[in-house]
């Protein structure tokens, strides 16, 4: 009955995510080569070789206007009292003293041409054309190579593919890309009080809902997922799932059955199945304490708690990190920080990093963290109502009304029309 005591140490969640990261190694990821005409299947993908500019970019001067392109040096002289004339030619000769060509946006600069006069700062008469003002050397003119040099590092290896890099791609002739093939994640919730969605649904029964919220953020950072449904609470029926999980997937998360109940039998079932097994089990984190890690045949596991909430922060400080390592990325991708004016004091727990889940909203040009009613762990009901969360450390026993916070935002910034739509 030890399970019944509670955790007797909680591990600091930064050493655990450390000796966790650090215990399995990325097998080499296959590599697949996508063309770019598929826009849907290339972006959010992870390049798996630097991105160099085949040629330069433009690979020629063209005209940033439509307009004449002349010598600069024929207008110097040009004013409203005084306008200089040219002669407008329309051949491929060089332009020479006191002539000028007509160009349109994207056409190559004349040879002999250093500069394009706007349309509508000339007029013209026949094929003379009259100039009001000086020009500068390279007005309205794009250099060649301006926007990139040839053998110029575009993206580097291990680089997330935006819609930006595609389309730069694209203007320097690549028409495929080489990437890594998506990771496999296995998703496996247990539990006997667990059912199918869909299905009927008994006294004291709830539906499986923690395994599709923790496909849809698996998926959203790149990956593929396989659900492995729902197993009761059997150790050796979980032990065998975990078994069957790992040979299918990349890594496994699994949800329920981490705490020090009776029934909380995955990590013991999880060191069942092999080494090193767990390790670290009860973290010092509000909420998802019952959260634990582990390495078998060195894959990452993830043992998530049953309770929603606590399941998504889990992930959060787990998955996030280990997900990126699993795809070939440079660096870990952070929710985008923001700094705001914090409405209401918020209180934490010494010893234990606590994750506050807030509304971010903008009044009257000010950006206002107001913290959403926390009803504990299972009330997933917060998450929509929310779009970042404050981290309070574990030295600190909260925060003071009108401090400064930052906030790892997941969603949209709340307008003022839209504010009592949503706290509603």
């Amino acid at each position: 009955m030890v399970k019944l005591q509670g955790f007797q140490t909680l591990t600091n969640v930064d050493e655990a995510l450390k000796k966790w990261l650090d215990a399995w190694s990325i097998k080499k990821s296959q590599q697949i080569v996508l063309p770019l005409d598929d826009v849907s299947d290339v972006c959010g993908r992870v390049l798996a070789e630097d991105v160099v500019a085949l040629d330069d970019l433009p690979c020629f001067d063209r005209s940033a206007m439509d307009g004449y392109a002349v010598r600069y040096q024929d207008s110097i002289a040009a004013s409203q009292s005084c306008p200089v004339k040219l002669v407008v030619i329309d051949t491929d000769a060089e332009i020479a003293i006191g002539q000028a060509k007509q160009v349109w946006t994207g056409n190559p600069l004349p040879k002999g041409a250093n500069a394009v006069v706007m349309l509508e700062n000339t007029v013209r008469e026949g094929n003379t054309l009259t100039i009001f003002s000086p020009l500068a050397p390279s007005i309205n003119v794009i250099r060649r190579g301006e926007d990139v040099k040839k053998s110029q590092l575009i993206a580097k290896k291990g680089t997330r593919i935006t819609p930006y890099i595609v389309g730069l791609a694209i203007a320097l002739g690549y028409s495929s890309l080489k990437v890594y093939q998506k990771p496999i994640i296995a998703i496996l919730a247990t539990g006997n009080e667990i059912v199918t969605v869909g299905t009927q649904i008994g006294e004291h029964q709830i539906f499986d809902s923690n395994k599709f919220v923790l496909s849809a953020m698996c998926q959203e950072l790149g990956t593929q997922t396989i659900n492995f449904g729902i197993v009761k609470d059997n150790i050796e029926a979980i032990a065998e799932k975990i078994r069957q999980a790992l040979q299918a997937a990349d890594a496994l998360i699994t949800t329920g059955g981490t705490s020090v109940g009776g029934l909380d039998l995955v990590p013991d079932a999880v060191n069942r199945v092999g080494k090193p097994g767990v390790i670290a089990h009860g973290l010092a984190l509000r909420p998802a304490m019952p959260t634990g890690v582990a390495v078998l045949n060195d894959k990452p596991v993830m043992i998530l708690s049953g309770n929603p909430v606590a399941a998504i922060i889990g992930f959060e400080v787990f998955g996030r990190p280990a997900i990126c390592k699993l795809l070939g990325l440079n660096k870990t991708e952070q929710r985008l920080p923001l700094k705001a004016v914090l409405t209401r004091k918020v209180s934490g727990v010494l010893g234990r990093k606590t994750y506050v889940r807030v509304l971010v909203k903008l009044e009257k040009g000010e950006l206002l963290v107001e913290p959403v009613s926390a009803k504990g762990p299972s009330a997933i009901s917060t998450m929509t109502k929310s779009n970042g969360y404050v981290i309070i450390p574990e030295n600190c026993e909260g925060l003071k009304e009108g401090e400064i916070v930052l906030v790892q935002m997941f969603s949209n910034i709340v307008a003022d029309e839209e504010v009592e739509t949503c706290v509603s």
